[in-house]
């Protein structure tokens, strides 16, 4: 049983390591450093194109075929829709919580929503949200 854990360990670090969710994300610079300079400078308002649908949310339905997703499709079918949804709902709540921690004690609060935007859109990447 713990070859079986060891080697699901080591291929899931595997595919994780070749999955462009993992790269380093616009946060920095263009050396990677930080954005302060760029942040102080004065912008000029451009006008924000509206969409005619109520949201430009990204819902589950519209969702990307991803790595894991024959793993959801397969939960989905042994656990069902719903008690699927409530793990999945604990999930990201759990996991939220915890960047909220972490942005804390980092001391970089103000990035909790975006660093939580990016969990969404990697979720979506790797096939979590289908």
């Amino acid at each position: 049983m713990n070859r079986f854990v060891s080697l699901c360990l080591i291929v899931v670090a595997l595919v994780a390591s070749s999955v462009q969710g993992f790269a380093p994300s616009s946060l920095g610079g263009i050396s990677g450093g930080s954005n302060f300079v760029v942040s102080q400078r004065s912008r000029v308002a451009q006008p924000v194109a509206r969409s005619n649908s109520k949201s430009s949310l990204q819902m589950g339905s519209q969702a990307k075929f991803g790595i894991f997703s024959p793993a959801v499709y397969g939960a989905k079918i042994a656990l069902g829709n719903d008690k699927l949804n409530k793990i999945r709902g604990k999930a990201i709540s759990l996991h939220s919580q915890y960047i909220g921690e972490f942005c804390e004690w980092a001391g970089a609060y103000h990035l909790r929503t975006r660093l939580i935007k990016k969990a969404k859109t990697n979720g979506d990447i790797l096939g979590f949200l289908v």
